[in-house]
């Protein structure tokens, strides 16, 4: 099936290895003419439920970062695979890869784990048979610098999310400093993979389409009507437990996903997923075990599909909590919380920090004033683990910065306070997208075969009308008698009416059916002599091949509703 599909997408402008004239690149490829509209169509399908139907805001961040972001995000740290090289040939290779076989889950493994399993088994160099050294982790991200000579040191985004995060402010304004919003970003992301294979399931650079959905810590419930999805049957793996099948409802219900927000977009994103050409039975959600989180997440859904490389993931859905806030808060030095006003004032028994002015007075001199203001606003969450308390405060200068105030200079006591509302830091749900890997699985899963009446084998690829490349080929039964120029006016006008067409004249009728089937236009539209008589035309669906005849006056309309887009 894969050879079929990747000779398939080679041969219709779908798919291709970059460089290719120069041996290739492993780690890239190229969409071609069909495979760039047949993506860009995917793309606008994601954006028109996100964006449109949820109401998100769209955002296009920067594809470079300076070093300080992602120490924030932990990226620097944390965004590692586990490589092992050959002490022979000196080729590299994801420990995990090589551990294959010996361990039910080895991306779960670390470092010295992987090492003792790969050691235990004798597991040679797969290029020249050699010994194979220790197991170290890999940072993948790509460096760059920024300005000429060593400038200020930066990476390519690894992934669209810190861009929101750190446009949080902004973004919060625009939303009407509302909670909960969402923010949508669809763009390109890199990783410099070890050693990257399954053609593009794991690529070096590649897009993505992420939503960041913020939350009050203790209301995540997005502003969709989750009723719509609780009778949504989906099949989901638990982290602990066997796979069940199970509607939505129930699995809340049942507790087997606690988090309602997660769940209305582990719906959306099966919405999504099934839209596009997703085999439903081919579907599947589960959730990470604890050992293979990301340094961010608290819990995650991933939606895995069933392809020809086995169960691939090609969504996470992950809660990040308040993870990048609070870390891009503390390492930018702003405050990064927002005031949620209460329906109506309370009285609450609340924590504050009461400064202790004989200690600030000497260690802060001129700012110990708004330190003391900025102490006594703060609670318990701005105590760190060494005692200290990180505050926000502005300087004389007008600027905002945030101060580290020693232990001895605050103490915690509770008081009653009547409040109209309180600052949070909101947390944070997120869908993540990999758009080239939704993409492929697309093609495999509209890859079909059928017999003609001769008895040949005819490849047809079925691909939703709402994200093919082609919606129709115009066809003209001859090249004579006036109707070769009839077809190429109506040709003209669907371009004009903003229908994706084709135009195809040679060879017999039969034949350009059987290259647009393959191709995955689902319509062809034949003009014959009785169109020349009655302005009609012959609309051919490509799944069934059934037939209609409509007047042209009425063609674009028809083909809109044919394939959903009117």
């Amino acid at each position: 099936m894969r050879e079929k599909v990747a000779s398939l997408a080679k041969r219709r402008g779908f798919l291709w290895p970059s460089y290719e004239l120069y041996g290739g690149v492993a780690g890239f490829y190229d969409w071609g003419p069909n495979g760039a509209a047949l993506k860009r169509a995917v793309v606008e399908q994601w954006l028109r439920l996100f964006v449109i139907e949820e109401g998100m805001l769209e955002l296009d961040s920067s594809l470079i970062s300076p070093r300080e972001v992602f120490e924030a995000s932990g990226h620097l740290a944390e965004f590692s695979d586990l490589l092992i090289d050959c002490l022979k040939c000196g080729n590299s290779f994801r420990a995990d890869h090589l551990a294959e076989g010996l361990h039910p889950n080895p991306d779960s493994l670390e470092a010295a784990q992987l090492e003792k399993i790969i050691k235990e088994a004798g597991v040679p160099c797969p290029e020249c048979g050699g010994p194979l050294g220790s197991v170290r982790p890999f940072n993948l991200m790509f460096q760059t610098h920024v300005g000429p000579g060593t400038g200020r040191e930066g990476f390519l985004r690894p992934e669209t999310a810190q861009g929101i995060f750190v446009n949080f402010p902004q973004l919060f304004r625009l939303a009407r400093e509302h909670l909960p919003f969402g923010v949508a970003q669809v763009g390109r992301a890199f990783r410099n993979e070890i050693s990257p294979r399954q053609g593009v399931i794991r690529l070096r650079e590649f897009n993505m389409a992420e939503a960041e959905v913020f939350f009050h810590p203790r209301e995540r419930e997005w502003t969709g009507e989750m009723g719509r999805y609780e009778d949504t049957e989906l099949k989901l793996v638990p982290r602990e437990g066997a796979e069940r099948t199970c509607t939505l409802g129930d699995a809340l219900e049942t507790g087997l996903m606690h988090n309602r927000a997660v769940a209305y977009f582990v719906a959306l994103t099966a919405r999504f997923l099934t839209l596009v050409g997703i085999d439903p039975a081919r579907l599947r959600f589960r959730q990470h075990l604890q050992t293979e989180m990301a340094h961010y997440a608290s819990d995650c859904w991933d939606a895995e599909v069933l392809t020809s490389y086995g169960w691939v993931e090609l969504v996470g859905v992950a809660d990040r909590g308040d993870y990048d806030l609070r870390q891009h808060q503390e390492r930018a030095g702003t405050d990064l919380t927002v005031f949620v006003q209460y329906p109506e004032p309370k009285e609450l028994e609340v924590e504050r920090l009461t400064p202790i002015h004989r200690a600030l007075g000497p260690m802060f001199k001129g700012e110990a004033k708004p330190v003391a203001e900025a102490l006594k606003a703060s609670d318990s969450t701005a105590i760190k683990p060494d005692g200290s308390a990180k505050v926000v405060i502005t300087d004389a200068e007008g600027h905002k910065k945030m101060v580290k105030v020693p232990k001895e200079c605050f103490k915690l006591e509770r008081v009653k306070e009547r409040m109209t509302g309180e600052r949070i830091l909101p947390h944070v749900v997120e869908p993540s997208f990999g758009i080239d890997r939704i993409v492929w699985t697309v093609l495999e899963h509209a890859y079909t075969e059928r017999k003609a009446e001769d008895g040949e084998v005819m490849t047809v690829l079925r691909l939703p009308p709402v994200v093919a490349p082609i919606t129709a080929a115009v066809l003209p039964l001859v090249n004579k008698d006036g109707i070769e120029e009839l077809a190429m006016r109506i040709d003209s006008e669907l371009k004009s009416e903003g229908i994706r067409t084709a135009f195809d004249s040679g060879g017999s009728i039969g034949r350009r059916y059987a290259r647009m089937d393959e191709a995955g236009v689902p319509f062809s539209v034949t003009v014959d002599y009785q169109s020349k008589e009655d302005q009609s035309v012959t609309i051919r669906w490509r799944d069934t091949q059934d037939q209609v005849r409509v007047p042209i006056t009425h063609l674009a309309a028809s083909l809109r509703e044919l394939a959903g887009t009117d």
